[in-house]
Parts: C-alpha cells; structure tokens; sequence
C-alpha cells in the first residue's frame, strides 16, 4: 500500500507500506518539502502520486527502508538525473543522501 507521510509513521503505517516487499519499503522523499511515499512495487508510482500532490520533480529522490535491519539504501531509476549531474541509479551527492537520510528517520524511524 502506498501512503504519503507527512509526520512521524505509526506501527500500522510502517507495515502498510511494507507489505508489498515482506518488510522492504520503497521510498522517494521530497527533500525541499520534507515528506515522503512509501509503499508499492515501483518507485514511478511514488514519484507521480507526489508530483500530484505539488512536489517538484527536482526535489525527489527515491530509495528503500529495510525496516528489519534499519537499513537505508538509495537506489532508484529516478535518480537517473544529468541535468543534475545524478547519472546513477543511486544518489551519489553526500548532501542529498544526507537529506534523505534525515527525513527517512524523523518520519519513520525516530
């Protein structure tokens, strides 16, 4: 299931999203506006429900949660970004990842 957070997830939140991968969540987080889509099979879909909602393509950056181990990766095809000298499927500036990394905790681990 895919959920767009806004504040910190609750417990059912978490294992909404995670149904879909057995505890993996994929994840695109808007690092201009804070939030984020989590859930689903495909990262596309996170993105478009996020664009709908007045996010910038600019700002969304997509990745996973594996909620067993906390761990966080940042792997995504939209990531693939020359115009913004992204030209991997990982986020590959420090300062984005470091970004994602702190709303991926503050609204789904802390």
């Amino acid at each position: 299931m895919i959920l767009i957070i806004t504040k910190k997830a609750t417990e059912e939140e978490l294992k909404k999203m995670a149904q879909d991968f057995d505890g993996y969540i994929k994840i695109v987080v808007d690092i201009e506006r804070k939030v984020l889509a989590g859930g689903g099979k495909k990262h596309v879909d996170l993105e478009q429900l996020l664009l709908e909602n007045g996010s910038r393509q600019e700002n969304l950056w997509g990745g996973g949660l594996d909620l067993e181990y906390e761990e966080i990766d940042y792997n995504s095809m939209i990531n693939i970004r020359p115009s913004q000298q992204n030209l991997s499927r990982e986020i590959m500036s420090l300062e984005i990842r470091n970004k994602v990394d702190e709303i991926i905790h503050v609204l789904l681990l802390y």
